[in-house]
């Protein structure tokens, strides 16, 4: 009891926001969290006139109380049902694109399997620290080096360009990267300078240049189906596109490989049958044709 208030006081950063959570008073998560403090002899949290924050070592007891809690939850649903069912919540953040494109679709199927499950997920680009925020895991994309984390390889996939059928019939196809320079190009987030494999299989990069400069992935592969221009991305996002037909790969023999994308979690010995089944479902759906 007195881990689960820990663990939410430092989650919603206060007690009234804690207690409205777990359906409890402010007046008992104060006095839950005031004797856990005694009994450690430590204080667990730094209070200002706005929000609470964990002590460094409140941080480091409140890494140690997800696993622990995490293990509990697993080892109750083992019990419970005699096996090693997957049950309970997971808290997941993921890309915005890869949460849309790949996974929401997949949902329904991985409801019908693991009906014992709820999925609370966040989407967001930018930079999470997993273990600090509370979640269970991360989708993410790049190179992540972080000795806190366990870190499993989703899919690598490649760098593609693509355009849409209705583009290439009134534009033409471009041959090589240098003729880029001559369509309409859909510049990312990223910048307008797009990576490729030269014949000698090292990269080098060309400049292009558009109309739209769009900053979500999302928006950018719908103008991209829509036949505004040509665009660059990650094969997941633009995947099902490219099975439906609604884009072509072009240059296909200058893709780079794309970055890759991970799953991560924090480092555990024993890892929750939630967590996973979870994790075993994203490889699944991320896996190459």
């Amino acid at each position: 009891m007195a881990l689960s208030v820990f663990v939410r006081v430092v989650e919603q950063g206060g007690f009234t926001a804690a207690a409205g959570k777990l359906g409890l008073s402010p007046s008992a998560v104060t006095k839950t969290i005031a004797r856990l403090e005694d009994a450690l002899g430590t204080q667990l949290f730094t209070r200002t006139t706005r929000r609470l924050r964990p002590t460094d070592y409140g941080q480091e007891f409140y890494e140690r109380s997800l696993r622990i809690l995490a293990e509990l939850e697993d080892a109750e649903a083992m019990l419970r049902r005699g096996s090693g069912t997957a049950r309970g919540r997971i808290r997941a953040v993921l890309p915005l694109s890869f949460g849309r494109v790949t996974l929401a679709p997949e949902l329904p199927r991985f409801f019908a399997r693991y009906p014992g499950i709820t999925l609370d997920l966040h989407f967001s680009d930018g930079m999470v620290d997993l273990i600090a925020e509370g979640y269970d895991l991360a989708v993410r994309t790049g190179h992540i080096a972080d000795s806190r984390l366990t870190i499993r390889l989703l899919t690598r996939g490649r760098q593609v360009t693509v355009a849409s059928p209705a583009y290439l019939a009134r534009h033409g196809e471009p041959a090589t990267p240098e003729a880029l320079r001559e369509h309409n190009c859909l510049i990312s987030r990223f910048g307008p300078e797009w990576g490729f494999k030269g014949e000698d299989g090292k990269p080098f990069s060309i400049r292009v240049k558009g109309n739209a400069v769009i900053n979500s992935g999302d928006a950018l592969r719908e103008a991209a189906v829509a036949g505004t221009g040509i665009a660059q991305g990650t094969w997941w996002l633009y995947r099902k596109d490219l099975e439906r037909g609604d884009v072509r790969e072009i240059l296909r023999d200058f893709a780079l490989e794309g970055a890759p994308v991970s799953v991560l979690y924090p480092a555990q010995r024993h890892v929750p049958a939630k967590l996973r089944a979870f994790i075993d479902f994203l490889v699944e759906i991320t896996r190459t044709a």
